[in-house]
């Protein structure tokens, strides 16, 4: 069941996960390809009734990663039109935990970029401003 803000928006939460990697000044995104939308993103997802937006973000990369992950910093609110409908996307900054990648129906393939290449191949443009929030919450400076 969909869960609506007061706002009549559809909320959704979802995370921008990274690990530390000794190159790429020390971090790598993790981006998902989507088949049914051929798109690359940040994993995310609606939130169930009764579960918080937190819980919701957590799942949702569990669910399309395979990885378990540490929630950080607070990122920027994301609003968009999906299909005519507003949809409100709260995410965090989130470490990799333990996990491994299993394509499915939902995605079929994961990605670890630099940040600078996960921002170019990220299909939305909204959704790059974020690789810049994860780096400002890590205080992490790329070209």
């Amino acid at each position: 069941m969909t869960v609506y803000g007061d706002d009549g928006a559809v909320l959704a939460a979802g995370c921008v996960l990274w690990r530390r990697s000794p190159g790429a000044g020390g971090v790598q995104v993790c981006l998902v390809h989507r088949p049914k939308y051929d798109d690359w993103s940040h994993p995310k997802g609606k939130l169930k009734r009764g579960e918080t937006t937190l819980a919701c973000a957590l799942r949702e990369v569990r669910e399309e990663t395979g990885f378990a992950c540490v929630p950080g910093a607070v990122l920027p609110e994301v609003r968009y039109l999906a299909q005519g409908v507003a949809k409100r996307v709260s995410y965090w900054a989130a470490e990799a935990a333990e996990g491994a990648f299993a394509p499915s129906r939902e995605v079929d393939r994961l990605v670890w970029l630099a940040p600078a290449k996960a921002r170019a191949k990220l299909t939305q443009p909204r959704d790059r401003r974020l690789v810049d929030a994860l780096l400002n919450s890590l205080d992490v400076i790329t070209p």
